[in-house]
């Protein structure tokens, strides 16, 4: 893997500084919805980089009977161990640790769950494809598989790529300035294009009800998106074709529209 890498986890701790009681209905009720169940209860639940552990609390939330969560960024790893002390989870319930999902040895050593979870994580790894290959070990005969991939913009993406790896290069102090530098152009088009619509409150709603997004912070999002580094792009139908292959079929799809962000995926494996 890269040593160019976003601080994912230090982005996560100043997170947790926002994270109310609010974020993590929202982020309950998005998990629930896109899986298609009002509740987890009984069910085994793989939180596979697991980031600030918002997630892996929300199915806690809903019933899952267990709930393991792992992450490559120790940092991370320390966000989710904190949210399990402050809502007195049980260790035995949810467990948490370092892990890789490039460690095919780790991997199989985990079992299989009802439910894996990795949204906005496999891209990152350095080896998206070999992750993409792997993580779906995790998964049970009929379980549920939910990822999110950025979208393949070809040019654009290459753009961003450089972005990315450029903000990793800098030092520490001149990162959010250039993060600034670098959205705050197209904030500035977004506002407008929104005021020429009649619609400046429409912006206005972009920042002040974003948690109504997953139960996000979009703050904290623009940063993991100009530093997330690595950073690798796949178009829809390649990551449909490469589960199809595997025996899953697809039960839930939104794309971006060929635009900038994730494409989400819910599959079921074969029994």
């Amino acid at each position: 893997m890269s040593d160019e890498r976003f601080g994912f986890g230090e982005n996560w701790r100043h997170f947790l500084d926002v994270l109310d009681d609010e974020r993590i209905a929202e982020a309950e009720r998005s998990l629930a919805d896109w899986l298609g169940e009002s509740s987890l209860r009984g069910k085994s639940f793989l939180d596979a980089g697991c980031g600030s552990g918002l997630f892996s609390l929300a199915a806690l939330r809903l019933g899952a009977r267990r709930v393991h969560s792992f992450d490559y960024d120790g940092d991370s790893v320390g966000c989710a161990l904190e949210l399990r002390r402050r809502f007195g989870c049980e260790d035995g319930a949810w467990t948490v640790e370092r892990g890789d999902i490039l460690d095919d040895t780790y991997i199989d050593s985990l079992g299989t769950y009802d439910v894996v979870y990795s949204w906005g994580v496999l891209h990152h790894t350095g080896d998206m494809w070999r992750a993409l290959r792997t993580v779906e070990r995790a998964v049970s005969p009929r379980g549920q598989l939910f990822i999110a991939i950025y979208n393949d913009q070809r040019m654009v993406s290459r753009y961003w790529r450089l972005v990315k790896r450029v903000y990793n290069l800098l030092p520490v102090a001149v990162r959010v300035p250039y993060a600034l530098a670098v959205m705050v152009p197209r904030e500035l088009a977004s506002a407008a294009v929104q005021t020429l619509r009649g619609r400046p409150q429409d912006y206005l709603h972009s920042w002040t009800r974003y948690k109504a997004t997953r139960g996000m912070s979009r703050w904290h999002d623009l940063l993991d998106w100009v530093g997330g580094y690595p950073f690798e792009v796949a178009k829809p139908e390649d990551i449909f074709a490469l589960y199809h292959d595997r025996g899953y079929q697809l039960e839930r799809l939104r794309t971006c529209g060929g635009g900038l962000g994730c494409n989400e995926f819910v599959f079921r494996r074969g029994g």
